[in-house]
């Protein structure tokens, strides 16, 4: 008797099961995405902007900053010369602000604040970053040249240079950073 019940109890939740089984991959199937969708949406991804641009602020260079970012934090800024930015500075923004916590009344979405930074100020932390230092080792390039050229020519060899070298020892002016 107990063979006969075991057997019954196999098929019927054998052959429930699978039904069950096929009936659930129908309905999961239908709800997932095709690859071709995952791949538009991750096409889309890169040219989606998650933060609206900012208006111009005369004077100011504007930015969006992270909260989140350990090693450029929010007070560092500050002491750089940045500014907050308030609905005051941007009128129409007053949806944009910070409801609570510490950033009260300042425009952000997010973990990102708006901040402003006076154009000359701006100016000389871009030549710095992005024309005076990238000199500097252009500069240690080319004298790295020069030496390997020297020592080349003690033992009577060649060293041939392209235009990338000879252009390491020009100087540029500082451009005008937008």
């Amino acid at each position: 008797m107990s063979n006969n019940f075991d057997e019954r109890l196999k098929k019927s939740m054998g052959s429930d099961k699978s039904d069950r089984a096929m009936q659930d991959r129908a309905v999961t199937q239908d709800r997932e995405l095709s690859d071709e969708d995952r791949v538009s949406m991750f096409r889309q991804s890169f040219w989606q902007s998650a933060l609206p641009d900012l208006p111009e602020i005369p004077g100011y260079h504007v930015c969006w900053l992270t909260t989140r970012n350990p090693r450029d934090t929010i007070q560092a800024r500050i002491r750089l010369g940045y500014e907050p930015i308030t609905a005051k500075d941007v009128p129409g923004w007053e949806y944009s602000t910070m409801k609570t916590g510490e950033y009260q009344g300042m425009v952000g979405v997010n973990e990102m604040l708006a901040f402003k930074l006076p154009n000359a100020l701006y100016q000389r932390y871009m030549a710095e970053a992005h024309h005076r230092m990238p000199m500097e080792e252009e500069s240690k390039l080319a004298e790295t040249a020069d030496m390997i050229r020297e020592q080349a020519r003690a033992v009577g060899s060649n060293v041939m240079e392209g235009d990338g070298t000879a252009d390491m020892r020009r100087r540029i002016p500082t451009p005008i950073f937008t």
